[in-house]
Protein backbone atom coordinates (compact mmCIF):
# COMPACT_ATOMS: atom_id res chain seq x y z
CA UNK A 1 0.00 0.00 0.00
CA UNK A 2 2.53 2.61 1.14
CA UNK A 3 4.65 1.29 -2.08
CA UNK A 4 1.53 2.49 -4.51
CA UNK A 5 1.11 5.38 -2.50
CA UNK A 6 4.95 6.65 -2.92
CA UNK A 7 5.19 5.42 -6.85
CA UNK A 8 1.83 7.78 -6.94
CA UNK A 9 3.46 10.65 -5.49
CA UNK A 10 6.58 10.02 -7.14
CA UNK A 11 4.18 10.07 -10.56
CA UNK A 12 2.40 13.18 -9.38
CA UNK A 13 5.77 15.08 -9.01
CA UNK A 14 7.36 14.49 -12.30
CA UNK A 15 4.62 15.68 -14.26
CA UNK A 16 5.01 19.14 -13.42
CA UNK A 17 8.94 18.78 -14.01
CA UNK A 18 8.03 17.12 -17.64
CA UNK A 19 5.52 20.46 -17.94
CA UNK A 20 8.01 22.80 -17.29
CA UNK A 21 11.09 20.87 -18.92
CA UNK A 22 8.85 21.19 -22.44
CA UNK A 23 7.61 24.87 -21.98
CA UNK A 24 11.16 25.46 -21.75
CA UNK A 25 12.00 23.55 -24.67
CA UNK A 26 9.50 25.47 -26.32
CA UNK A 27 10.73 28.24 -25.65
CA UNK A 28 14.32 27.91 -26.60
CA UNK A 29 12.95 26.88 -30.04
CA UNK A 30 10.89 30.39 -30.55
CA UNK A 31 14.46 31.95 -29.28
CA UNK A 32 16.25 30.07 -31.57
CA UNK A 33 13.87 30.89 -34.46
CA UNK A 34 13.88 34.66 -33.93
CA UNK A 35 17.25 34.95 -33.38
CA UNK A 36 17.81 32.96 -37.03
CA UNK A 37 15.26 35.57 -38.50
CA UNK A 38 16.92 38.15 -37.48
CA UNK A 39 20.70 36.91 -38.38
CA UNK A 40 19.02 35.95 -41.70
CA UNK A 41 18.14 39.65 -41.76
CA UNK A 42 20.68 41.09 -40.77
CA UNK A 43 23.00 39.24 -43.34
CA UNK A 44 20.99 40.47 -46.52
CA UNK A 45 21.04 43.97 -45.09
CA UNK A 46 24.97 43.76 -44.27
CA UNK A 47 25.73 41.62 -47.72
CA UNK A 48 23.86 44.55 -49.68
CA UNK A 49 26.00 47.14 -47.64
CA UNK A 50 28.91 45.23 -48.45
CA UNK A 51 27.98 45.03 -51.86
CA UNK A 52 26.95 48.68 -52.27
CA UNK A 53 30.69 49.85 -50.37
CA UNK A 54 29.95 52.95 -49.26
CA UNK A 55 27.41 53.50 -52.14
CA UNK A 56 23.72 54.15 -52.50
CA UNK A 57 21.37 53.13 -55.41
CA UNK A 58 18.42 55.26 -53.96
CA UNK A 59 16.91 57.89 -56.09
CA UNK A 60 15.42 59.92 -53.33
CA UNK A 61 15.54 63.90 -53.77
CA UNK A 62 17.46 65.60 -50.75
CA UNK A 63 17.29 69.16 -50.35
CA UNK A 64 20.48 70.73 -49.28
CA UNK A 65 21.02 74.05 -48.01
CA UNK A 66 24.14 76.11 -48.17
CA UNK A 67 24.26 79.44 -47.33
CA UNK A 68 21.16 81.07 -49.21
CA UNK A 69 21.05 78.94 -51.64
CA UNK A 70 19.19 75.22 -52.04
CA UNK A 71 19.97 72.68 -54.06
CA UNK A 72 18.09 69.63 -55.23
CA UNK A 73 20.26 66.61 -55.31
CA UNK A 74 19.45 62.56 -55.67
CA UNK A 75 20.70 61.20 -52.84
CA UNK A 76 22.80 58.17 -55.12
CA UNK A 77 24.76 60.94 -56.49
CA UNK A 78 25.99 62.28 -52.55
CA UNK A 79 29.16 61.03 -51.79
CA UNK A 80 29.11 60.05 -48.16
CA UNK A 81 26.94 58.11 -46.24
CA UNK A 82 26.01 60.83 -43.28
CA UNK A 83 25.61 63.48 -45.96
CA UNK A 84 22.60 61.88 -47.75
CA UNK A 85 19.98 63.67 -45.31
CA UNK A 86 17.95 66.97 -46.51
CA UNK A 87 19.19 69.82 -44.13
CA UNK A 88 21.84 72.79 -43.62
CA UNK A 89 25.38 72.05 -44.75
CA UNK A 90 28.51 74.34 -44.96
CA UNK A 91 29.77 71.46 -48.19
CA UNK A 92 28.21 69.05 -50.21
CA UNK A 93 30.62 66.52 -52.25
CA UNK A 94 28.74 64.84 -54.76
CA UNK A 95 30.24 62.70 -57.77
CA UNK A 96 28.78 61.75 -61.29
CA UNK A 97 30.01 59.50 -64.12
CA UNK A 98 30.58 60.60 -66.98
CA UNK A 99 29.19 61.34 -69.66
CA UNK A 100 26.17 59.97 -68.31
CA UNK A 101 26.19 62.67 -65.24
CA UNK A 102 24.48 60.54 -63.15
CA UNK A 103 24.86 58.64 -59.83
CA UNK A 104 25.77 55.35 -58.60
CA UNK A 105 23.59 52.33 -59.93
CA UNK A 106 23.68 48.70 -60.35
CA UNK A 107 24.28 49.00 -63.47
CA UNK A 108 27.29 51.51 -62.95
CA UNK A 109 28.87 50.06 -60.34
CA UNK A 110 32.05 49.14 -61.85
CA UNK A 111 32.56 52.63 -63.68
CA UNK A 112 32.12 54.21 -59.51
CA UNK A 113 34.11 50.94 -58.40
CA UNK A 114 37.26 52.00 -60.54
CA UNK A 115 36.54 48.30 -62.14
CA UNK A 116 39.40 47.41 -64.83
CA UNK A 117 41.44 51.30 -64.03
CA UNK A 118 38.32 52.72 -65.38
CA UNK A 119 38.62 56.69 -64.82
CA UNK A 120 35.25 58.33 -65.96
CA UNK A 121 33.74 59.84 -62.37
CA UNK A 122 33.53 63.64 -61.34
CA UNK A 123 34.01 64.86 -58.18
CA UNK A 124 32.04 67.90 -57.51
CA UNK A 125 31.91 70.42 -54.07
CA UNK A 126 29.59 72.99 -53.30
CA UNK A 127 30.60 75.47 -50.67
CA UNK A 128 30.34 79.03 -49.87
CA UNK A 129 33.00 80.58 -51.59
CA UNK A 130 36.27 82.17 -50.33
CA UNK A 131 37.64 84.15 -52.72
CA UNK A 132 36.10 86.54 -54.61
CA UNK A 133 36.53 85.28 -58.22
CA UNK A 134 36.66 81.62 -59.59
CA UNK A 135 39.69 80.01 -60.80
CA UNK A 136 38.99 82.11 -64.99
CA UNK A 137 38.99 85.23 -62.56
CA UNK A 138 42.31 84.60 -61.00
CA UNK A 139 43.83 83.89 -64.30
CA UNK A 140 45.44 87.51 -65.10
CA UNK A 141 45.57 88.68 -61.60
CA UNK A 142 47.19 85.71 -59.36
CA UNK A 143 48.06 82.92 -62.27
CA UNK A 144 49.70 85.25 -64.81
CA UNK A 145 52.93 85.92 -62.03
CA UNK A 146 53.02 82.72 -60.72
CA UNK A 147 53.86 80.63 -63.93
CA UNK A 148 56.71 80.43 -66.36
CA UNK A 149 57.11 80.72 -70.24
CA UNK A 150 55.19 80.18 -72.82
CA UNK A 151 53.74 77.30 -71.97
CA UNK A 152 53.34 74.02 -74.35
CA UNK A 153 50.22 72.77 -76.41
CA UNK A 154 48.22 70.07 -74.60
CA UNK A 155 45.39 68.02 -75.73
CA UNK A 156 42.00 69.50 -76.74
CA UNK A 157 43.55 73.18 -77.50
CA UNK A 158 44.68 73.20 -74.45
CA UNK A 159 48.02 75.20 -72.82
CA UNK A 160 50.44 73.89 -70.55
CA UNK A 161 52.14 76.15 -68.09
CA UNK A 162 54.46 75.28 -65.41
CA UNK A 163 54.43 76.95 -62.27
CA UNK A 164 57.46 79.07 -61.19
CA UNK A 165 59.46 76.90 -57.29
CA UNK A 166 58.07 79.92 -55.79
CA UNK A 167 54.53 79.56 -56.43
CA UNK A 168 53.84 77.24 -53.84
CA UNK A 169 51.91 74.95 -56.40
CA UNK A 170 54.40 71.68 -55.82
CA UNK A 171 53.94 69.24 -58.70
CA UNK A 172 51.06 70.62 -60.36
CA UNK A 173 50.83 72.27 -64.08
CA UNK A 174 48.47 75.29 -65.20
CA UNK A 175 46.41 74.39 -67.78
CA UNK A 176 44.33 77.04 -69.82
CA UNK A 177 41.91 76.93 -72.40
CA UNK A 178 40.76 80.05 -74.98
CA UNK A 179 36.68 80.40 -74.70
CA UNK A 180 36.51 82.61 -77.84
CA UNK A 181 36.83 86.15 -76.14
CA UNK A 182 35.12 84.93 -72.44
CA UNK A 183 36.74 83.89 -69.41
CA UNK A 184 39.44 81.59 -70.25
CA UNK A 185 38.84 77.82 -68.77
CA UNK A 186 41.53 77.24 -66.28
CA UNK A 187 42.29 74.57 -64.02
CA UNK A 188 44.88 73.07 -62.20
CA UNK A 189 46.65 69.53 -62.48
CA UNK A 190 48.66 67.33 -60.30
CA UNK A 191 51.84 66.03 -63.02
CA UNK A 192 54.33 63.42 -62.72
CA UNK A 193 53.96 60.23 -60.33
CA UNK A 194 51.05 61.90 -58.81
CA UNK A 195 48.54 62.25 -61.47
CA UNK A 196 49.08 59.07 -62.35
CA UNK A 197 48.00 57.68 -59.24
CA UNK A 198 45.10 60.33 -58.95
CA UNK A 199 41.59 58.96 -59.88
CA UNK A 200 40.97 62.49 -61.16
CA UNK A 201 43.90 64.81 -61.16
CA UNK A 202 42.59 68.08 -62.65
CA UNK A 203 40.59 70.48 -60.45
CA UNK A 204 38.39 73.50 -61.11
CA UNK A 205 36.15 75.87 -59.25
CA UNK A 206 33.49 78.08 -60.75
CA UNK A 207 30.85 80.46 -59.26
CA UNK A 208 28.08 79.16 -60.28
CA UNK A 209 25.28 81.41 -58.06
CA UNK A 210 25.44 84.27 -56.13
CA UNK A 211 27.60 82.82 -52.66
CA UNK A 212 28.02 79.63 -53.82
CA UNK A 213 30.97 77.92 -55.36
CA UNK A 214 31.47 74.40 -57.53
CA UNK A 215 34.78 72.88 -57.33
CA UNK A 216 35.27 69.64 -59.61
CA UNK A 217 38.13 67.37 -60.31
CA UNK A 218 38.49 65.30 -63.45
CA UNK A 219 40.51 62.67 -64.87
CA UNK A 220 43.51 63.28 -67.17
CA UNK A 221 42.06 61.03 -69.34
CA UNK A 222 39.49 63.71 -70.26
CA UNK A 223 41.57 66.75 -70.19
CA UNK A 224 41.36 66.37 -73.98
CA UNK A 225 37.42 67.08 -73.43
CA UNK A 226 37.51 69.81 -71.55
CA UNK A 227 34.96 72.08 -73.08
CA UNK A 228 32.06 69.34 -73.09
CA UNK A 229 32.79 68.47 -69.18
CA UNK A 230 32.87 72.31 -68.19
CA UNK A 231 29.82 72.98 -70.05
CA UNK A 232 27.96 69.53 -68.72
CA UNK A 233 28.86 70.43 -65.58
CA UNK A 234 27.71 74.08 -65.22
CA UNK A 235 24.42 72.74 -66.86
CA UNK A 236 24.06 69.50 -64.12
CA UNK A 237 24.67 72.07 -61.29
CA UNK A 238 22.02 74.43 -62.74
CA UNK A 239 19.55 71.73 -62.66
CA UNK A 240 20.25 70.53 -58.99
CA UNK A 241 20.29 74.46 -57.94
CA UNK A 242 16.86 75.47 -56.75
CA UNK A 243 17.57 79.21 -55.89
CA UNK A 244 19.89 81.91 -55.95
CA UNK A 245 19.91 81.16 -59.91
Amino acid sequence: MRADMLQESQGADASPLRSRFMARVFVAFLVLAALSAIISVAGKWWGRSIALAGHSDDTTIREVVIGNNVLAVPANMIRFETARRSGVTARLNLYARWPQMDGYSNDARDDFNHAGNTRNILFLSFDEPIMSRDMSGRFEPIYRALIEGEGRAGPGGLTVYRFSEKSGYVDEVLVVGDEDGSAPFVARCLSGPAARESLAPCERDIHIADGLNLTYRMPAELAGSWREVDAAVKKMAAGLLQTGQ
